[in-house]
C-alpha cells in the first residue's frame, strides 16, 4: 500500500470550501441578510482561500498534474515562502478564516468545509508533508541518431537489425540450388 498524501486531499477540500464560502457570501450580500457584513467578509475570505489553494503542490513522488493557468498563482504563493509552504500555517490560517463564517446561515457550509480542510492540513503537517511548487520543466532534445539520418535500404517488412543481410550478400544470388536443374 502506498503512503497517503493528505495535503492533496486538503488542497481539493480547501479549494472547494473557498468556492462555497464565496458563493454563500455573494448570496448573503445580494440578499442583504441580517449580518450581511459577515457575508462581505466571506466573499473576501473565499477569494483569498481560492487564490491560495488554486496551485496544486508537487506530490512526494515528484509527479503531479498542474491545474490550467496555475503557473502565475504558483509564483505568487511561492513568493511568500514558509508562510504558504508550511501546512501548520495553512491549517491555523484556515481555522481562523472560517470562524466568522459561522455567524451567518449563508456561509455556514463554507465555514464547516474550510474547518474540515484545516483539520486535513493539520494531519498533513503532522506527517511531515510540505508544499512544493510544480514548475515547468525544460525539455532537453536528444541529438538525432545515425539510424534516423540514413533511411532504410530494404523495403518493409524489415527483419530485425542483427538479422539483416550485408550489402555484399545482396549482390550474390538469392538462393543456391544444391541440385542441378536440367531440361527434358
Amino acid at each position: 500500500m502506498g503512503k497517503i498524501e493528505w495535503a492533496m486531499w486538503a488542497n481539493e477540500q480547501a479549494l472547494a470550501s473557498g468556492l462555497i464560502l464565496l458563493t454563500g457570501g455573494i448570496v448573503g450580500v445580494a440578499g442583504q441578510f441580517r449580518g450581511w457584513q459577515f457575508a462581505a467578509y466571506a466573499v473576501a475570505a473565499g477569494v483569498f482561500v481560492c487564490l491560495l489553494e488554486y496551485p496544486r503542490g508537487k506530490r512526494s513522488k515528484g509527479t503531479g498534474v498542474e491545474r490550467t493557468g496555475q503557473y502565475c498563482f504558483t509564483v505568487c504563493v511561492k513568493a511568500f515562502g514558509p508562510l504558504t509552504r508550511n501546512y501548520y500555517v495553512r491549517a491555523f490560517l484556515h481555522a481562523a478564516i472560517c470562524v466568522p463564517g459561522g455567524f451567518m446561515l449563508a456561509t455556514v457550509l463554507g465555514c464547516v468545509c474550510l474547518g474540515i480542510a484545516s483539520l486535513i492540513y493539520l494531519v498533513a503537517a503532522i506527517r511531515g508533508e510540505q508544499w512544493e511548487p510544480i514548475l515547468p520543466v525544460k525539455e532537453i532534445r536528444k541529438p538525432v541518431g545515425e539510424s534516423i539520418k540514413n533511411p532504410p535500404q530494404n523495403p518493409p517488412p524489415r527483419p530485425p537489425g542483427e538479422g539483416r543481410r550485408k550489402q555484399a550478400d545482396l549482390e550474390s544470388a538469392a538462393y543456391d540450388n544444391p541440385l542441378p536443374v536440367t531440361d527434358n
